[in-house]
């Protein structure tokens, strides 16, 4: 039983070793004279590296993101002059991949023994890119809450404008936030529903429908939209892109005047593409391009590239925004 009890050397470092690996902690140490690390094989496969029994700081340096080589750099000489645990993130390049690494150790004297340093890397890219996804859901959802206090304001002013009494202007407001609900509705269908497909005219005409100010007989609003069915994840970003545009003109707009007009139509020319086109006229003169580079515009158009590998133009006439947006027909399923 020697060497095997709970209090021998063996059995510690034997355990140790397990629980290391259970963690996922890879192990490194840092000659600070010869500038040199030496790492164990958790290690190297983190770094997409091949063992060796030891590796330069510069080489190691290499495979760190070009944004980060410095900050890490400086961090590593800082702790040969900083008492205390230190703790530093950085992204890495493995093949095409990039991921985030949590280097941690003991600095000053008291983590430095015959002018070597000793510390642990962990693989923090899951956390990191959750992180990411928090600040871009954070992002998006303080833009959708103040698009939908202008929305609010926009369609109570088109309601006012559009009303001869206060019970005329309850009535139109109304109608037209019933009928956003009916939009989410068709976007987001209940759960337990076997219909998870929807039209994308129809999709579109709901949409808008909050935003046409005329009356049954004289629509300001006109959509052509071919039958096309598209996919629960494709409505939803449809549905951003279309509330963006409408956001828009609702400000700035044709949506934004009583005499103003949108016409939305597609066009199929039968290749893998699709042309949905976005007329405005009527509205205010355009008299200089506007500057498109809020979030909302930058969201448009990257979900437009990678939802529905499409784009974006906008074309600015003295009479109105004519926006040209293609789409994917096969990701308008999805």
């Amino acid at each position: 039983m020697s060497g095997q009890g709970p209090g021998s050397e063996v059995w510690a470092a034997k355990h140790l070793r397990l629980a290391v690996e259970a963690a996922g902690v890879a192990l490194w140490s840092w000659n600070v004279e010869t500038n040199r690390l030496t790492m164990d094989e958790r290690a190297f496969e983190l770094w997409g590296m091949d063992w060796a029994p030891e590796v330069s700081f510069e080489l190691l340096s290499g495979h760190i993101h070009p944004a980060d080589q410095d900050r890490v750099r400086l961090a590593f000489e800082a702790t040969r002059l900083t008492t205390g645990p230190f703790e530093i993130d950085f992204r890495i390049n493995v093949d095409d991949a990039v991921r985030w690494v949590s280097a941690r150790g003991e600095g000053g004297d008291e983590g430095i023994i015959d002018s070597t340093m000793f510390g642990v890397f962990l693989d923090v890219t899951e956390r990191k890119q959750a992180e990411e996804s928090n600040e871009l859901l954070a992002g998006e959802m303080s833009h959708r809450v103040k698009n939908l206090l202008s929305i609010a304001t926009g369609l109570t002013n088109i309601s006012y404008r559009s009303a001869s009494t206060t019970h005329d202007m309850a009535a139109g407001l109304t109608d037209r936030l019933v009928a956003l609900g009916r939009a989410h509705d068709l976007v987001r269908p209940q759960p337990g529903s076997d219909d998870r497909v929807a039209l994308l005219g129809d999709l579109i005409s709901v949409l808008l429908a909050p935003y046409d100010q005329g009356d049954a007989d004289d629509r300001h609003i006109k959509v052509a939209v071919g039958r096309i069915g598209v996919g629960e994840a494709a409505a939803t970003t449809m549905a951003m892109v279309i509330h963006e545009l409408a956001t828009n003109s609702l400000k700035y707009g044709a949506l934004s005047c009583p005499k103003g007009r949108l016409e939305v139509k597609t066009q199929d020319d039968g290749d893998e593409m699709l042309l949905l086109t976005w007329a405005e006229s009527g509205g205010p003169e355009i008299t200089s391009v506007p500057s498109l580079h809020g979030f909302g515009n930058q969201m448009v158009e990257r979900s437009l590239n990678q939802q529905f590998g499409g784009t974006l133009q906008y074309d600015w006439q003295r009479t109105g925004l004519v926006a040209s947006l293609t789409l994917r027909k096969d990701r308008l399923a999805i």
